[in-house]
């Protein structure tokens, strides 16, 4: 239907309506323009008052229909005469390129374009059908009117002699790359334009603004071709599964799953977490409303140390189109060590002895305790040898950032130096430390924090002034879990979410005796405490006047984690007259919680990578960071990454010192086979020596893993591989081309030949002998004719 619209148009214009679109109009000379303005004033006027001359039988609007057909009639003819034409820059046949650049990854595999009664088509038939074969319209006009050169990309671009040398097994789509790639090899010919046949499914992890800035800068137009069906009839996928990189040994790891789905609204479906095969996890998701995200949060026991990769698994629906999204991986690095915390109490307490018996049997905790006694006296427990925190609380940044974590309890700020405040300080924000804050007649406000260094790293305000005798009074806590708290690790007292928010609801309540102004604006509360006025929990709701205080909060503060948890008497949930002799609650709450507090707390020596997954021969980026024992960066270090691949082949890669960041190393490799790669990073000094000593507590290298696989690799292709119609539509939209389907592909010959760009000519095309032109100007004389004939006018 539209090609027999557009042979109409031309029919009856003279031309196609890429030509009326390209082109510019124009006139004969100013002056021939005034004297035949003149001219048809003198002519058309006088015939148009002889209709307002003439009476007879004619009326007011007789006339004023007469004359204003005759008037179009000589306006038209006056027209003809200024000889109209047309300029059009049209590209010289032959003299100049084209780069085609066709999708290669495996989403072109996807059998979703409808071919009528048939099997839906693949998007690579689409494809083969357009460019390739000698029987393509699309392919032989391009090649009339340019010197084509063809491209294929997916994670790379490479040229090839035809469109029939694609396979469609890429593993990644990048488009950025594949257009500026293309652009830099045709830069020193005529270029007419880019033409690009993709489904837009672009998974790269960089933004396009760049090159399609490139692009508009020299004026090179991108023509974009979009295969495949915007929105699918049926699938499910998982998009993303976010899921912290690294976790203790034993630790309940909390995995948000993004599902989304069409066709399956309000289904139930079950979610497998599998590790190597096993399955250890699983649960009933409801599927969201078409197109809709739903965020599924997973509950993952880690017992097994190692990297370990994950797989959240959908099983395929009947019907569905797509089942290679069912699936996505994730790799977690489970540590099996003792992380050291130093736990600082400033009196003989309860709460401090049920802690540590909480933690003794945990191999992966190591609680340092340091309890005041006296003045001057100090009990010390669970250390190392008889000279570790001998002088009490340590005095140089080397001894206290030999520790993962720091516990304060109930210790009055009088017992600190400025500089050990500062030091604690420092724990936090520059060596990224974790810091727990636990409340106390001698915590927080009460404590005299207000106005310390130490102030600004806690997560609540604390009080400045002497707080008033009814606010030191003893208050009970109802602890009530927030959505915040359900989404965390260290809250999960229980198998599942359910069952752990149902636990609770059912927690006795604690007191506390400190008083928290509020929270610092980026603080995140997880449990929140209902405090009746006057410390009365057991009173009806209703005869009391409530307040809110967090029971437990976090922010992130430089490098490290600090964590508030103002009650004194957590042992109360295990205490409780009301709590079972076995109930594990208090238990796993502690263990949980300072497996948290030194999750991500980093080694003097740490290596990253720009990803966690890549595909053979894909380059990896790697960058180390390196600090002194004090934590201070070191530019000056000799650092190798030590790379073990999954054969058990072993490589050095040295590591260069990033000039604009201190103490930044990075290096780049690239994997030859499939599996886990570990990569540990270790520095020396100048001399030789290493920058610390690694022992199982102070480490001067550290590991990471990659995981290289070519089958998650591909599959990420198929997440998110419906047609993207508005990436493509902004890409031709800001380089100057034009978006096209299957359906309305046969203009884009004609469309780049009048792009104006490469070598072209000015052609001057008359408009005065067009057919249409003609037509209307016997139909206005007909017209008048009948109008006085039906009129009697005759």
């Amino acid at each position: 239907m539209a090609n027999w619209l557009e042979s109409l148009f031309a029919f009856l214009f003279k031309y196609r309506p890429a030509v009326f679109e390209k082109g510019d109009f124009a006139f004969g000379s100013p002056t021939s323009v005034i004297v035949l303005l003149i001219a048809g004033a003198l002519v058309g006027v006088p015939a148009i008052l002889t209709y307002a001359a003439v009476r007879g039988k004619s009326t007011r609007r007789d006339r004023w229909v007469l004359g204003a057909l005759r008037g179009a009639a000589i306006l038209l003819l006056v027209f003809c005469l200024f000889r109209p034409m047309l300029l059009l820059s049209a590209a010289v046949p032959q003299r100049n390129y084209v780069g085609v650049l066709i999708d290669d990854s495996r989403s072109m595999q996807i059998a979703d374009v409808d071919a009528g009664d048939a099997r839906p088509q693949t998007r690579a038939d689409v494809v083969r059908h357009l460019v390739a074969g000698p029987d393509s319209a699309i392919r032989k006009a391009l090649g009339d009117r340019f010197l084509v050169r063809y491209f294929r990309f997916s994670s790379g671009t490479q040229r090839i002699a035809s469109a029939d040398d694609v396979t469609f097994s890429g593993t990644s789509t990048r488009l950025g790359d594949a257009i500026e790639h293309a652009r830099q090899e045709l830069e020193a010919v005529p270029l007419s334009g880019l033409v690009l046949f993709t489904d837009g499914a672009d998974n790269a992890r960089t933004p396009l603004g760049d090159e399609l800035l490139s692009l508009r800068a020299r004026s090179v137009p991108v023509f974009t071709v979009g295969i495949g069906r915007e929105k699918f009839d049926k699938d499910i996928e998982i998009r993303r599964v976010e899921t912290a990189r690294t976790a203790l040994k034993g630790s309940a790891l909390v995995a948000d799953v993004l599902v989304r789905q069409r066709g399956y609204g309000g289904q139930k479906v079950p979610l497998v977490v599998e590790d190597e095969g096993r399955v250890i996890a699983s649960q009933d998701v409801a599927l969201p409303s078409d197109g809709d995200l739903a965020p599924v949060r997973v509950h993952v026991a880690l017992n097994d140390a190692g990297a370990r990769t994950l797989t959240f698994r959908i099983a395929a629906q009947p019907g569905e189109q797509v089942t290679q999204n069912n699936a996505q991986q994730a790799l977690v690095v489970v540590r099996d060590r003792r992380e050291k915390i130093l736990y600082v109490e400033g009196e003989p307490r309860s709460e401090m002895t049920f802690i540590r018996r909480a933690v003794a049997s945990d191999s992966n905790l190591q609680l340092v305790t340091l309890q005041r006694t006296a003045e001057n006296k100090f009990l010390r427990l669970d250390v190392d040898n008889g000279e570790e925190l001998a002088g009490g609380f340590p005095k140089t940044r080397e001894e206290l950032f030999k520790y993962r974590g720091i516990i304060l309890g109930s210790v009055d700020a009088s017992l600190f130096t400025r500089e050990q405040l500062q030091m604690l300080t420092d724990f936090v924000g520059v060596r990224g430390g974790g810091l727990l804050l636990l409340g106390g007649r001698h915590a927080f406000g009460e404590g005299g924090y207000a106005g310390t260094p130490l102030a600004p790293v806690m997560p609540v305000v604390i009080a400045g002034e002497a707080v008033p005798d009814s606010l030191t009074l003893l208050a009970d806590i109802k602890a009530e879990l927030t959505p915040a708290g359900a989404a965390n690790a260290a809250t999960q007292v229980a198998a599942t979410e359910d069952k752990s928010s149902a636990r609770w609801k059912t927690m006795p309540p604690v007191t506390s005796v400190n008083y928290v102004r509020g929270l610092k604006p980026g603080a995140v509360v997880l449990l929140n405490g209902v405090v009746p006025d006057g410390g009365r929990a057991d009173l009806p709701t209703e005869h009391v006047r409530h307040y809110e205080q967090p029971v437990l909060a976090y922010q992130r503060y430089g490098k490290g984690l600090s964590i508030a948890l103002p009650v004194q008497d957590t042992y109360l949930w295990q205490m409780d007259p009301t709590t079972p002799v076995d109930d594990p609650t208090f238990v796993t709450f502690w263990r949980q919680l300072l497996r948290w507090l030194t999750s991500d707390v980093p080694n003097r020596v740490t290596i990253s990578s720009q990803s966690d997954v890549a595909a053979v021969r894909e380059p990896i980026a790697l960058t180390a960071e390196v600090a002194d024992s004090g934590f201070v960066m070191r530019n000056d270090a000799h650092v190798v990454a030590h790379l073990t691949a999954p054969s058990g082949a072993t490589r050095d890669v040295p590591m260069e010192w990033a000039v604009d960041r201190d103490g930044e190393y990075r290096a780049t490799f690239t994997p030859d086979e499939a599996g886990n790669y570990q990569i540990v990073a270790e520095a020396t000094s100048a001399n030789g020596a290493r920058v610390a000593s690694d022992s199982a507590r102070d480490r001067a290298s550290d590991a990471a893993y990659v995981r290289v696989n070519p089958a998650e690799e591909a599959s990420r292709e198929f997440v998110d591989a419906e047609m993207r119609g508005s990436l493509l539509q902004r890409i031709s939209r800001e380089t100057g081309g034009k978006f096209y389907t299957p359906s309305t592909v046969s203009s884009l010959p004609e469309d780049i030949a009048l792009s104006k760009r490469g070598v072209t000519v000015v052609n001057q095309m008359d408009l005065w002998d067009m057919p249409f032109i003609f037509m209307m100007l016997v139909g206005l004389v007909c017209a008048e004719w009948a109008y006085r004939k039906k009129r009697g006018l005759v």
